[in-house]
């Protein structure tokens, strides 16, 4: 299923990777779930890695979390070249399927509806078992549309055998028990990840079948929180870190007109989940450590010693995190299915846009700024999109996946 890569490296590029930057850090690599739209984390992967940076720790939810597990179960010189290959083995054609010529030859959204009929070969496929009826009691690892059986035959051949466990790229996949609804994160640190924690991470009811996980069946993460920053600002023991959010639903968005409109509207405020709110309490909390910290310096040096106040001082923190946001922008055309656009042109645009909002951040590399050393979380969310970086490349685009 690897593709070889193409020469496009340059001389420069490489050398870029070879002399990785000072960072303020460990790298945090963050993945939303989104489905098609993580087509948009994969530019984002693409211009870390041309840069010479490599994440510590990648968090994902449901298609970050495939995307995650690709870059954390693989070795760098492959990572790049195995993130192409799903993209490339899920790619779509727009031109309708012989068993259907009813579908215009020409129409993306005749592609979404196939893909909803049909699925796609190396992702998901239907379950004969969902022709039973919505009352059929087939248990909770059947009762789906679709079966995801295909995903983990294209797992199995992308991923490096023993590698995600190997300790060198920390991993950490968000699903939630469907027994208590509680969010789990399945975190390479604390135990061996295998594909089972993948597809669970990204078993998002009902299209596909929750996952057993010892003696608990679990979904998608995203349905309690897609954004899965949490699991790194509450890691303990805490480090310094340099952390890249990559968003691919957006809360904010225009007034819908229709009820059309107002599915893709929901869809979007459901799945941008709650990032500015945990940011901003994660942020009132991670000041006051250094509160903490800073009123410690300030007592007298027998003051400090005694038990009752060391214990209290324990409380304080001095890392630093710098929140990078990634936000992936509209493209043209798109609507309330866009998570199902796997067409060529789309995924193209998508990744590229990835690749080129990307590049503009690092070339700002706002983290080297300097900052109030009383604020323990600085978030760099000046990018600006512009319309070109979204639509435009699509040829290069194409260079990049051969």
């Amino acid at each position: 299923m690897a593709r070889r890569q193409t020469p496009r490296t340059s001389r420069s590029r490489q050398a870029n990777h070879d002399a990785a930057p000072a960072l303020p850090g460990q790298v945090v690599l963050v993945l939303q779930g989104g489905g098609a739209l993580g087509a948009y984390q994969g530019g984002v992967y693409e211009a870390l890695h041309e840069s010479g940076i490599e994440p510590d720790w990648v968090i994902g939810t449901s298609i970050g979390a495939i995307n995650g597990a690709l870059i954390a179960g693989n070795p760098p010189q492959r990572r790049l070249e195995r993130l192409r290959a799903f993209w490339k083995a899920v790619e779509q054609p727009v031109a309708a399927p012989a068993a259907a010529p009813q579908l215009s030859v020409n129409d993306n959204a005749a592609c979404r509806f196939w893909t909803m009929m049909a699925g796609i070969p190396a992702f998901f496929t239907p379950n004969p078992m969902a022709w039973l009826g919505q009352y059929a009691p087939v248990g909770v690892e059947n009762a789906s549309y679709y079966t995801t059986l295909p995903l983990r035959h294209t797992l199995s051949e992308l991923l490096e055998p023993g590698y995600l466990n190997a300790g060198q790229t920390r991993l950490a996949l968000g699903a939630v028990n469907v027994h208590n609804g509680e969010m789990t994160y399945f975190d390479s640190r604390k135990g061996p990840l295998g594909i089972d924690h993948i597809l669970a991470s990204g078993a998002l009811p009902p299209a596909f079948p929750a996952v057993r996980i010892g003696d608990a069946f679990y979904w998608d993460g995203g349905i309690y929180s897609n954004t899965p920053i949490e699991a790194v600002l509450d890691d303990n023991p805490r480090r310094s870190s340099l952390i890249f959010t990559v968003d691919v639903w957006r809360a904010d968005g225009s007034e819908p007109s229709s009820l059309w409109q107002v599915a893709g509207r929901e869809k979007e405020i459901k799945y941008a989940s709650r990032a500015k709110s945990h940011i901003a309490r994660q942020k009132q909390i991670h000041h006051l450590r250094h509160v903490i910290l800073e009123l410690a310096k300030a007592m007298p040096p027998k003051m400090r010693q005694s038990p009752a106040v060391k214990e209290l001082v324990s409380w304080g923190c001095q890392t630093m995190m710098h929140v990078v946001p990634l936000m992936a922008s509209a493209i043209a055309g798109e609507d309330q299915t866009k998570d199902i656009d796997f067409t060529a042109d789309s995924i193209r645009a998508r990744w590229q846009a990835g690749y080129a909002d990307t590049r503009r951040m690092l070339d700002l590399a706002p983290w080297r700024q300097p900052v109030d050393p009383i604020e323990g979380i600085i978030i760099h969310d000046g990018l600006a999109h512009d319309a070109p970086s979204m639509a435009a490349g699509i040829d290069g685009f194409q260079g990049r996946t051969k």
